[in-house]
Parts: C-alpha cells; sequence; structure tokens
C-alpha cells in the first residue's frame, strides 16, 4: 500500500477547528487523512512550526520551500513523489494516487429498473 507524507504550512493543529474561525478546507482534509488510514494508507504529516527538520532533510520539499516560499505548503508526497503543492488535494485525487478505494461497502447501489417500471420496478412500489 502507499504512504503519503503530508507538510503543513505552520499552524497550531492539523484539524482546522482552533482559532477564531474554523477552516471547512482543513477539516475537510483532516477527514480525508483519516479516511486514508482506515483504508490501510500509511499517512504520516509534519508541520513547519512543529517538525522544521522533516523539511529540510527532504530535498524535494526543501526545494519547493526556496522556489515558492510559504505559497509551497502544503505539499504532499506520495511513496516519495510531490503530488500537490500549494493546496490540499481532494479526497479523489489522494484514491487516485494511492490506489485506495472510493466506494463505501455496505450501501446499497441503486439498479435500473428499466423503461417501463420506472423509479419502483415493473411491480410498483
Amino acid at each position: 500500500m502507499s504512504a503519503v507524507e503530508v507538510y503543513d504550512p505552520a499552524m497550531c493543529c492539523s484539524t482546522g477547528v482552533c482559532g477564531p474561525s474554523v477552516d471547512p478546507a482543513l477539516t475537510q482534509f483532516a477527514a480525508d487523512i483519516e479516511w486514508l488510514g482506515t483504508a490501510g494508507v500509511e499517512v504520516n504529516r509534519f508541520g513547519l512550526s512543529t517538525d522544521p527538520g522533516k523539511f529540510v532533510a527532504d530535498s524535494q520539499v526543501n526545494s519547493l520551500l526556496k522556489e515558492k516560499g510559504d505559497d509551497a505548503l502544503p505539499a504532499v508526497l506520495v511513496d516519495g513523489v510531490v503530488r500537490c503543492s500549494g493546496r490540499y488535494p481532494t479526497r479523489v485525487e489522494l484514491a487516485e494516487w494511492t490506489g485506495a478505494p472510493t466506494e463505501r461497502p455496505g450501501l446499497m447501489m441503486i439498479q435500473d429498473s428499466g423503461a417501463d417500471g420506472g423509479c419502483c420496478g415493473p411491480e410498483g412500489c
């Protein structure tokens, strides 16, 4: 299974629910990262204010910071390759990059009953 590394900009926490206002993009990303973990993907998250050494140690992230400054963050690497910089990826992008399944097991799929049956099938609702 894939491994994802997230290099976050300096912030007080990675949830997006602290401070005077909630950042909906950050809260969505936190949920997406948790989902990736449940799908078996290894996820490591580093903060610029808490793990500055990780930003220096990774040559790709270090180069991004030299080229773009703070605009390079967040940066997301999948299996050691930079996949996203300057924004958080969507769940669909994360699924594509890691091979994590996006379907929801346990949810029934709606089947087309055909033109004659309408939404309830040939015998009615």
